[in-house]
């Protein structure tokens, strides 16, 4: 099950490998939403943040900018899998919930396991920055 994480989940923040940096209450504000995936009760198998951005960013620093565009920064898992059912479970809300959006990319960190993951999930990779890489989900 896939819920949207609100101001009482900040903690969930706490253990992001990716993107350790980013505020808490950045990730839920303004055009940005977090997303946590559920097999159990006890806690969550996976986390994903996205934010809603005018364009594919190259940096961070342009999370801020509303479009429609999803931008997923930074996703973690707890469970095998599990980060692969997390993004797909987003698109799916977002497709459901935000019909506007019409463009699904990440902002990446440039390593070898971030690639790994987004290819062998579908998608393609769109564009190499100094400090990140973007890869398209098309048709997920």
């Amino acid at each position: 099950m896939l819920t949207v994480i609100d101001e009482t989940q900040l903690s969930y923040f706490d253990h992001d490998p990716v993107r350790p940096h980013i505020d808490a209450n950045f990730r839920i504000t303004e055009n940005r939403k977090a997303f946590a995936l559920w097999y159990k009760d006890e806690a969550p198998a996976a986390i994903i943040c996205a934010a809603f951005c005018e364009d594919v960013p190259s940096t961070e620093e342009v999370l801020d900018n509303p479009g429609t565009t999803a931008v997923f920064y930074t996703v973690w898992s707890y469970e095998r899998g599990a980060g692969a059912d997390v993004v797909f479970d987003a698109v799916e809300w977002i497709k459901s919930n935000m019909p506007d959006v019409d463009r699904f990319v990440t902002l990446s960190p440039p390593t070898e396991m971030a690639e790994r993951f987004h290819l062998k999930n579908g998608a393609i990779k769109l564009r190499v920055n100094e400090d990140t890489v973007n890869f398209e989900y098309v048709n997920p």
